[in-house]
């Protein structure tokens, strides 16, 4: 027998060789496993844990998404006097659209409207300094293939900081 087989040989005696030692290469099992014994229970995989963005979009928006934008916008002491989300007109172009609204510290607003009641619509944003009504609507990550929690809350505060809204000058 050479040292790559694996198969139990009798001696030229006509005996068993010593029981084998369980390896990486040749694993020998002596026991049954536990969903082979008698009476054990069968193992159920868990599901997968459910994303927050696979909730319905305004559950996703109001539970998840709000709050988070809060608690950030809060942390860098600008804690929003208004932050909802809204059916209605778009700004600067008037088409009907879901906003999340929010207005910061010195009244300056922000606009970040969704096409559809989905987080993977087309999107974009507009904003107002104190005492202004928006003028531009740009597009919001136009380019991204997956919408998550962290994405959109990252590049909603990445662009307010663009602004200068978040941080000095």
């Amino acid at each position: 027998m050479n040292d790559n087989d694996n198969r139990v040989n009798p001696n030229a005696d006509g005996q068993k060789p010593a029981e084998q030692k369980p390896t990486l290469e040749n694993p020998v099992k002596t026991n049954p496993t536990e969903d082979q014994q008698e009476g054990a229970k069968p193992q159920t995989a868990k599901p997968p844990a459910a994303k927050v963005e696979d909730k319905p979009f305004e559950t996703f928006i109001r539970d998840d998404f709000l709050p988070n934008i809060k608690q950030a916008l809060t942390e860098r002491g600008m804690p929003p006097s208004t932050l909802e989300l809204i059916q209605g007109d778009r700004p600067v172009v008037g088409d009907p659209c879901w906003m999340v609204c929010g207005e910061i510290p010195l009244g300056r607003r922000f606009w970040l409207c969704f096409a559809s009641d989905s987080i993977a619509s087309k999107k974009t944003i507009s904003l107002a300094e104190t005492g202004t009504e928006p003028s531009l609507i740009e597009p919001f990550l136009i380019d991204e293939k997956k919408m998550t929690l962290t994405l959109l809350r990252s590049r909603l505060l990445q662009r307010l900081n663009g602004q200068k809204w978040l941080t000095a000058n």
